[in-house]
């Protein structure tokens, strides 16, 4: 979410989904960078299953931690991730998936935006969004953007 409200970008999760849930780790992350969750589109729900989450958080940040507890707990459609050890967490979990280029390809797919490659590459100038060459390479091929 983050790298999204870096480059004004955080709308289309508005656009795309009809709810997001976050945990309040997340809430309070965005905070301290100056976000405010926008509680018109955003709920915060804290995890009940206070246990999963002290395991999660032995492997991961409080943040992620969180929100696979709350996926969980609330059978989410889908969990935005980007983090390798989180994602493999997740789906080891039975949670649907997807991450900042999962949701940058979903909005090109229905029209909100143009083309991904600018704001991929304005994400890691801004926002520090680490990616590989490669993997950067292969995902705007797969959307026809590759130089």
């Amino acid at each position: 979410m983050l790298n999204l409200a870096a480059v004004d970008k955080l709308s289309l999760l508005k656009l795309l989904y009809s709810e997001i849930v976050i945990p309040p780790a997340v809430s309070e992350e965005l905070c301290r960078n100056g976000i405010r969750p926008d509680l018109s589109f955003m709920r915060v729900v804290t995890a009940d299953d206070r246990n999963m989450v002290t395991v999660l958080q032995d492997q991961l940040d409080p943040g992620e931690a969180e929100a696979i507890a709350v996926a969980l707990e609330l059978h989410a459609d889908l969990l935005l991730v980007d983090e390798k050890r989180g994602r493999r967490l997740a789906t080891a979990h039975g949670l649907e998936i997807t991450g900042l280029l999962g949701v940058l390809a979903e909005a090109k797919s229905r029209g909100l935006l143009v083309e991904c490659r600018s704001v991929l590459d304005d994400i890691i100038k801004v926002a520090g969004f680490w990616i590989s060459r490669d993997l950067r390479t292969r995902y705007l091929r797969s959307l026809n953007e590759y130089e």
